[in-house]
């Protein structure tokens, strides 16, 4: 599954390059990204020297040293390796307001070609939680109040030692800000996915499951394992390669 994740963006980061000169990504920080970001560090000729990363959300009120701060965590998984062109790290140290519209100018800057990103077991994109998300926001960046699910599984991915360390609000990119990126590459491992995988797929586009409206991107692809799509019909060895 990441293998593939991987060289999928990997093309597209080439062909963004030979076509433009350069290219800007957006990824996401998550422990469910690992596989994908160690495939793609090792891909072979892609030009990162001409590539600008982004991310797509920051928790506030965290110590920027912090390890679980998203930006930190790229540095470590993905940055460090590949040594692009620039990476834009979320400052939410400058405040909420002044860190929002920092982010949104650099977002406004050029086109994004990729958009590296996974699914929370809630269904959320980035950290546009249910039932708030708002699939139209008409704000690139906005500060959000974390659902108890997604601080959830910030400790069951063991990010966090406990609930009460999770932070309850953060800032994220919106859903158009994501859906404007001309690819997006999603991956979504593990059993606990499973309901959001057969949402994405099966329940109705909404803010109950904002992973449904990558359904409406001409370019989305989904990469899922074999327990993430078990409860997709199919069979799951099929659906793990058609879930998209």
């Amino acid at each position: 599954m990441g293998a593939a994740a991987a060289r999928s963006a990997a093309r597209t980061l080439r062909e963004a390059v030979a076509a433009r000169g350069t290219a800007r990504m957006i990824a996401a920080a998550a422990p469910s990204q690992l596989d994908v970001y160690r495939a793609l560090t090792a891909e072979p000729d892609v030009p990162w020297d001409r590539i600008t990363i982004l991310h797509m959300d920051e928790y506030l009120d965290l110590d920027p040293a912090a390890p679980q701060r998203f930006g930190n965590w790229l540095r470590t998984h993905l940055v460090d390796a590949v040594q692009p062109a620039a990476f834009h790290p979320m400052r939410t140290e400058l405040g909420a307001q002044a860190a929002t519209e920092e982010y949104a100018a650099l977002l406004a800057e050029g086109p994004i070609d990729l958009v590296c990103l996974g699914i929370g077991v809630n269904g959320h994109i980035a950290f546009n939680d249910p039932p708030d998300a708002d699939l139209g926001d008409p704000c690139p960046v906005r500060v959000v109040q974390l659902d108890l699910a997604s601080r959830v599984q910030q400790v069951d991915d063991d990010c966090f030692d406990t609930l009460e360390a999770v932070p309850t609000h953060a800032l994220t990119l919106t859903i158009p800000a994501l859906m404007n990126g001309a690819h997006l590459v999603c991956a979504v491992p593990d059993a606990r996915k499973a309901e959001a995988v057969r949402a994405l797929v099966e329940e109705p586009i909404s803010s109950h499951w904002p992973c449904t409206v990558l359904r409406r991107h001409s370019r989305c692809e989904v990469h899922v394992d074999r327990d993430a799509a078990s409860l997709l019909h199919p069979a799951p060895a099929v659906a793990a390669q058609a879930a998209r």
